[in-house]
């Protein structure tokens, strides 16, 4: 892994408008707000949260695939230099061959009615990037092979293999292109849990073969934990905490982090749980909170968290956080018997 990053968004924020028509539109929906974010070069990046966060969303972004409100994004693998926001439509075409989404439901991201060939093959075709469809065929087998995916298998259908199949298939197709960062949202949350670990093996074995960098988008801490070098958390469209992985499930800052790492799952059936309930659902996006956006749920807020939002402070050792009280409540008990 490098210092140097492949991503740097600054202020980055993404709102989609509410209404149209004749009408201007009044109120937005802030999906991503002010992220300043620095993913490393070959990076096993992770991004965790409650759905509805702007995880997705953040991801689509950094593939502009999602519409860039404010801020700034730049892409730097070391060959080509990119402002991703003014970026001219004859450079995006350059870009997307660099920078590739890995989907969620392996069962809806195939199109029933092209074989495997077809499908992983289509980026090529589609970015012109060979000349000729031997050449096509043999990156094909190529990316096919280093995906575990047999050569047979190319002549059949989508609707002919397993959930973890069709995850290999979507990957290769990914791949295929030879990109330098991948946006994998939610890509093993549909399979089962020794299916999972397959993919997950076989994401790390590429990484290392290909020199990818990741951003790894999930819910599932337990995964982020066991492939990922890097997590930020994010929490209605703002991002609360970042740090190394071991330095996150180490020591925690922010309520919410501690929130999600003590709902994690022990396998110890003696454990008693120290879960944190967190009341209340996350607010909406188009109406957000005064202040800390936590603040609602937060079982440690006080009338400052209700009326300042906080800023994401560096606590060294790449650790930041955005919490007006992290420090006196560095030891703090998950649950308070009473709220401040």
């Amino acid at each position: 892994m490098s210092d140097k990053p492949i991503i740097t968004a600054r202020d980055l924020s993404v709102h989609f408008p509410l209404g149209g028509g004749l009408f201007e539109a009044t109120k937005y929906v802030r999906a991503v707000e002010g992220v300043n974010l620095e993913i490393p070069m070959g990076s096993f990046f992770g991004l965790v949260g409650e759905s509805g966060s702007g995880k997705t969303t953040l991801g689509r972004a950094f593939l502009r695939a999602s519409p860039i409100s404010r801020g700034e994004v730049n892409y730097n693998d070391g060959e080509v230099d990119f402002d991703l926001v003014g970026l001219p439509k004859e450079k995006l075409k350059e870009f997307r061959k660099r920078a590739q989404l890995i989907f969620q439901d392996p069962y809806a991201a195939l199109s029933p009615r092209m074989t495997v060939r077809d499908i992983i093959a289509e980026p090529l075709e589609v970015m012109n990037i060979t000349s000729s469809r031997e050449e096509t065929d043999e990156r094909v087998r190529q990316i096919a092979d280093k995906c575990r995916l047999n050569l047979e298998h190319l002549r059949r259908f989508p609707h002919a293999f397993s959930g973890g199949q069709r995850q290999r298939i979507s990957i290769a197709r990914s791949l295929v292109s030879n990109p330098r960062f991948v946006v994998a949202d939610e890509s093993v949350a549909a399979l089962d849990v020794s299916i999972q670990a397959d993919v997950l093996n076989l994401l790390k074995a590429l990484q290392d073969e290909l020199g990818l960098t990741y951003l790894f988008i999930s819910h599932d801490l337990s995964v982020v934990a066991h492939i990922c070098d890097h997590i930020a958390v994010m929490y209605l469209g703002r991002l609360v905490e970042t740090a190394p992985t071991r330095e996150l499930f180490a020591a925690p800052r922010h309520p919410y982090t501690k929130a999600l790492l003590s709902a994690i799952p022990n396998l110890d059936p003696d454990h008693i749980s120290q879960a944190q309930k967190l009341e209340g659902e996350i607010p909406s996006p188009t109406n957000p909170p005064p202040g800390c956006k936590f603040q609602t749920r937060c079982p440690f807020a006080i009338d400052h968290c209700r009326e300042e939002e906080p800023k994401l402070a560096n606590l060294g050792f790449e650790h930041d956080v955005a919490c007006h009280r992290w420090q006196e409540l560095a030891d703090a008990p998950a649950n308070p018997q009473n709220k401040k």
